[in-house]
């Protein structure tokens, strides 16, 4: 029902007006004007009613009154649970449990990759911003590093597809990670410094299902803010309903580390797929795609928020989470949280920003839907998740088309359906007067291919959220897909991904852009590695993501890790890590000292709703 503004109401009140009062009668100032100031109570009283309701949320489009660039958009409400961790401890230095043994185990293939099922638009669309040509006039501008072999099939008794290769720079090494195996690498020298290791076996000794029962999706972070890893796997007896994360004490990723075990189901009996993470000043941020227990009907996603202080300290810790995000919640599309890169600090007290993959569901292209997510200071107190419509989205074609492959029959996931690991966060201003840039992407379909739709957005960390540039890369006729971008500290962008066509095997290459190139536009493109083979009989499954990370300590390399194959098979994949920089990347900045986090009292958690 269309409500009158409340400007409509005050003018219906002023124009009742009366008469002159004829002779003889009273004048205003006795019972007159007493009434007038009962018609003007009442007509306030009304007011106040109205802006009482609105506050409460009774009129569900009240928003609509308000400039959308002021204001949150959200008609959801978060219900909000906080969980305490199921146990934790402190790890033996890993280089000392290297040797810790597994059973073996049978070969086998992930299932399809869980999809949303959210209705998508069929067709194409007019891409507004793809790049059609391929411009190699900085080529020479790029300096090449190391490029040596990851983890290979089959990682540490995983004999499974694919490796979710995911991997990240610190001070002195290179940690790449896969499903169920990790290794940390000597980042001068490229040169093994520890394993190939289970990962379970991070957690050896723990106990429970972190230790026996770890499913994958694994994840490695460097906490630059602390100098600290983090690696995490989901786990669980008959569906992953576990995160298991252990935070390094030192920032050697071979020493001894924090160990977590966050039992999720008191946020619900369910699958919890896909989990991404990002590592943010107050907190250890993740979002999943959240999926029935038997793991066939989309629930929504769901956002996390760790106690960083406390899995710093090695104390007990705590997790809390609004709940499934939306109403209905399997309508709203997978969230990724920012992940912090640089030396310089977000504002004092900023949020975590989540970003919401750009689709309106049945529609081509949307907007780039964020929320803010504060966990609460002490932890659990008076947190927020709180949306924005966000800036629209140039109009993109869905990818559904599998993509071709030399010498197989059998086409890959291009998983277009949800945007890529990492979104990486830049404060190139100062914590008083930022000037923030979030980059991610997410595959496409463009002139008939699969292309990777890159961006930078700016100012998400208030109300009015802008697309600074962004850009579809389709210079060819090659199939690009699953890629991470990144920039470093001038502002330059990489990102790598997979290329592959019915002409050459997947092969493993970067693009990128110098800071003062026209935007959205990249100038640039490094084949860094060319697979020999090609993958057949897995559930059409690769990636399922990449990742591209900068090095701390000059801020200017990049480190890019992606999987390929050396002969046509069904498993043996390996994996590449690559590095490179601009040569126009200066020093970089001087860290700011930071404290060491002070252990604090662990507030009581709220009630269940």
């Amino acid at each position: 029902m269309k409500k009158k503004s409340t400007s409509q109401l005050v003018r219906r009140s002023l124009s009742t007006r009366r008469s002159p009062a004829p002779a003889g009668r009273r004048r205003l100032g006795e019972g007159g004007f007493f009434n007038l100031r009962v018609l003007i109570a009442a007509v306030l009283c009304l007011f106040g009613a109205f802006v009482t309701l609105v506050g409460f949320g009774l009129y569900p489009r009240a928003s609509l009154l308000a400039k959308p660039s002021l204001q949150p958009t959200q008609q959801w409400q978060p219900h909000w649970v906080i969980v305490h961790s199921s146990q934790n401890d402190v790890s033996a230095p890993l280089r000392e449990m290297a040797t810790w043994a597994l059973p073996p185990s049978r070969q086998h293939a992930a299932l399809e990759n869980p999809k949303t099922g959210i209705p998508r638009a069929s067709g194409s669309r007019p891409d507004t911003v793809v790049q059609n040509r391929l411009v190699n006039n900085l080529l020479g501008g790029i300096t090449p590093g190391l490029n040596f072999d990851g983890i290979p099939y089959p990682g540490v008794n995983c004999s499974c597809a694919p490796p979710d290769t995911d991997g990240y720079v610190g001070l002195t090494q290179y940690v790449q990670i896969v499903n169920t195996a990790y290794q940390v690498f000597d980042k001068a020298t490229g040169n093994s410094v520890l394993g190939p290791v289970s990962v379970e076996s991070v957690w050896a000794g723990f106990g429970g299902v972190c230790e026996t029962d770890g499913e994958g999706d694994v994840v490695v972070l460097y906490d630059k803010m602390a100098n600290r890893w983090l690696i995490s796997q989901f786990a669980g007896t008959s569906v992953p309903d576990h995160e298991c994360i252990a935070v390094s004490t030192t920032s050697d990723a071979t020493g001894t580390y924090n160990r977590y075990d966050f039992d999720l189901t008191p946020f619900g009996t369910n699958y919890y797929d896909y989990p991404k993470l990002g590592s943010w000043p107050d907190a250890y941020y993740m979002a999943d795609n959240v999926f029935n227990s038997a793991g066939t009907a989309y629930l929504g996603t769901e956002p996390f928020g760790f106690d960083r202080t406390q899995m710093l300290s090695g104390n007990p810790a705590t997790v809390i989470s609004p709940g499934l995000v939306g109403s209905p919640a399997n309508s709203e599309d997978p969230l990724i949280p920012s992940d912090f890169d640089g030396s310089i600090m977000p504002p004092s007290g900023a949020p975590n920003v989540f970003l919401e993959f750009p689709d309106t569901p049945g529609n081509n292209g949307g907007n780039y839907r964020y929320w803010q997510y504060s966990v609460g200071v002490p932890f659990g107190n008076g947190p927020t998740f709180t949306q924005f419509t966000g800036p629209a989205a140039a109009p993109f074609s869905f990818l559904f088309t599998l993509v071709p492959q030399l010498g197989s029959p059998d086409g890959l996931d291009g998983i277009g359906d949800r945007l890529m690991f990492r979104l990486a966060y830049r404060n190139f201003g100062s914590p008083a007067s930022p000037d923030e840039s979030w980059v991610g992407n997410f595959t496409v379909s463009s002139g008939g291919v699969a292309a990777p739709r890159w961006f930078e957005l700016k100012n998400l960390g208030g109300p009015s959220g802008f697309v600074n540039q962004e850009g579809t890369y389709q210079p060819d006729s090659t199939w690009r897909w699953m890629g991470s971008a990144a920039m470093d500290q001038a502002g330059n962008l990489a990102i790598g991904f997979s290329a592959s066509s019915a002409s050459i095997n997947p092969q493993i290459h970067y693009a990128f852009r110098l800071a003062t190139d026209p935007p959205g536009t990249l100038t640039g493109e490094n084949d860094a590695f060319d697979g020999t083979g090609s993958q057949t009989d897995t559930f059409n499954r690769w990636g399922d993501y990449s990742s591209m990370t900068v090095d701390p300590v000059d801020d200017c390399t990049f480190w890019y890790t992606q999987e390929y194959y050396s002969t046509t098979s069904s498993f043996n994949w390996r994996t590449r890590i690559v590095n490179f920089k601009f040569d126009s990347c200066g020093a970089a900045p001087t860290p700011t000292p930071r404290a060491t986090p002070t252990p604090r009292a662990r507030p009581t958690p709220p009630p269940r709703p």
